[in-house]
């Protein structure tokens, strides 16, 4: 199976969108904080996932991305399928030339694997996760370091007024 950082990245980014959308729109740049995905690399996914609907943009001050369906309707396979990640578990990608530009004995076994693969993320909703006690646990962590990261900031920030 090849789920690239591409995939990896969408769906971190989805589920951070998804923790944090009770506060508003949620904005890429403390996205890109919390989880530690560069702010260009984010904006490259998030329009992918806007032209798949999956997001929405707001704009002005306080703005950012909201999810455009609630996280109960979001699927973790979507999300891989909005950036066009393969999750095939094939040697030849699906095509079927594996072996000597026919399908090599183990095709149909990778294959059958990749559509089992497709279905266990298609089962899982972004709200699936945001419920999980572990996931709770890591963002709070996360929330944490971006209020000290903010909080050192203006700390520094207000040092060189006085």
């Amino acid at each position: 199976m090849r789920l690239t950082t591409k995939g990896r990245y969408a769906v971190t980014a989805m589920l951070d969108l998804a923790l944090h959308s009770d506060q508003g729109p949620v904005s890429l740049a403390d996205i890109s904080q919390r989880q530690g995905i560069s702010l260009s690399y984010l904006e490259q996914l998030f329009a992918r996932l806007r032209h798949f609907k999956l997001v929405k943009s707001v704009r002005g001050p306080g703005g950012g991305y909201r999810l455009m369906s609630s996280a109960a309707e979001v699927s973790v396979a979507q999300v891989v399928d909005a950036v066009s990640e393969s999750l095939d578990a094939t040697r030849c990608e699906g095509k079927g030339n594996c072996h000597e530009g026919e399908v090599c004995l183990t095709h149909h076994l990778w294959e059958d694997l990749s559509a089992q693969i497709h279905r266990f993320l298609s089962e899982i909703t972004l709200a699936d996760l945001v419920a999980r006690n572990d996931i709770q646990t890591v963002s709070r962590r996360q929330d944490m370091r971006l209020v000290n990261t903010h909080c050192d900031e203006t700390h520094i920030a207000v040092s060189e007024i006085l």
